[in-house]
């Protein structure tokens, strides 16, 4: 099939993707993962990967079409990732398709996932006819994180920075003190969804020592869809005492991470704070950022999100750490001098020692424009 031909395909394999969204997170350790059925160039049922143990985005798919009497016989099956071909908690999607009468099936990306890939093989051995690589680009970035868990490399890093067009992320201006929010309150809804995601998955939310001892953070989340909380992680070389007057030492100690020096990791400081219920950890002399994400993922941690700061978010996309950095554009202008920069103290020397991203999805949050950047 020609490139012309296959972009025929693009916008049902971009509609595919926008459902596999609705299943991020709750589908790990499995991937997130969308599908829609096309009969007479319409889109005529739709489907994803709800969570771990239920349906598959193409048998979900299929029901779908069940649902609403749509005939599947000789239609397209259009999926952002390649149909598994193996018996798990779930038949495979495979067998499924065939016994739908499926006459094509469309699919973004293969699986490298050595225990389910063999699915498009197994369709074309049957007469199915396969289409390969439509968007495949974007259907690799919605696996990133499934891929990396199959690796044993994760934790999969998000980082996240709001910053004001006049490129301040903060700004105290609250008569109360209070930090002034920057972003939209729909964006800031959007983090605590985000957040209530890697909390159901055992994940992390991470901050400098600098935020927080600024901005006094919770780091949960809140809102409709909270559950269980992520773990709150501060990377300080200077540790708080254990009765000083933060949120995270007097609500959820238990849940709180302090990474810091050996030093201080072994100070009677350290102490008082483990006798109050946080963990204290040593990050180590070298390669600190790496040394933390190890003994995240020794946690079980599959997800870490970072919210800043500005040194702190800099520091892991020069070590090539972050694997998402999404940033929130806010639509206002702070107008103050001594406010910080998004990345302070960054001068390359010459443009060949510049950070290069890829940027690879915008769009509109309430009165914010969100960009979606990967490493090149």
């Amino acid at each position: 099939m020609s490139p012309e031909e296959k972009d025929v395909y693009a916008p049902f394999m971009r509609e595919a993707l926008r459902l596999a969204e609705q299943g991020r997170y709750a589908a790990w350790p499995n991937p997130t993962v969308g599908a829609v059925l096309v009969r007479d160039g319409l889109c005529v049922a739709r489907g994803w990967h709800h969570a771990a143990g239920l349906d598959h985005a193409e048998v979900d798919c299929l029901k779908d079409a069940a649902a609403r009497n749509v005939p599947t016989e000789g239609a397209t099956l259009v999926v952002t990732l390649e149909p598994c071909n193996h018996y798990g908690k779930t038949p495979p999607c495979s067998k499924a398709i065939l016994e739908a009468g499926i006459a094509r099936v469309v699919m973004g990306a293969a699986d490298v996932n050595p225990r389910a890939s063999g699915g498009a093989a197994a369709l074309r051995a049957a007469g199915v006819e396969v289409v390969e690589g439509v968007l495949e680009r974007e259907c690799l970035d919605l696996t990133a994180d499934f891929r990396l868990g199959l690796t044993g490399q994760g934790p999969y890093v998000l980082l996240k920075m709001a910053v004001s067009l006049d490129n301040r992320i903060d700004g105290r201006v609250d008569d109360n003190g209070a930090p002034l929010q920057i972003s939209s309150p729909e964006s800031r809804a959007l983090v605590h969804q985000w957040r209530a995601g890697i909390g159901r998955c055992g994940g992390a939310v991470l901050v400098g020592g600098n935020t927080f001892r600024a901005d006094n953070p919770r780091l949960t989340a809140r809102g409709e869809g909270a559950g269980p909380q992520p773990l709150a992680c501060v990377l300080t070389a200077r540790l708080p005492e254990a009765e000083e007057n933060f949120h995270l030492l007097a609500e959820r100690p238990e849940q709180t991470i302090f990474f810091t020096t050996a030093d201080a990791a072994a100070s009677g400081r350290a102490e008082r704070l483990r006798r109050k219920g946080a963990r204290v950890l040593d990050y180590g002399c070298r390669d600190i950022l790496s040394n933390i994400l190890a003994q995240l993922r020794e946690l079980g941690c599959p997800y870490v999100l970072c919210e800043g700061g500005g040194k702190l978010a800099l520091s892991l996309l020069q070590a090539g750490l972050a694997d998402e950095f999404r940033l929130h554009l806010a639509s206002v202008i702070l107008g103050q001098a001594g406010a910080t920069p998004l990345f302070p103290d960054f001068f390359p020397a010459g443009t060949g020692n510049a950070l290069s991203l890829r940027l690879c999805d915008t769009s509109i949050c309430g009165n914010d424009a969100h960009l979606v950047f990967r490493p090149r």
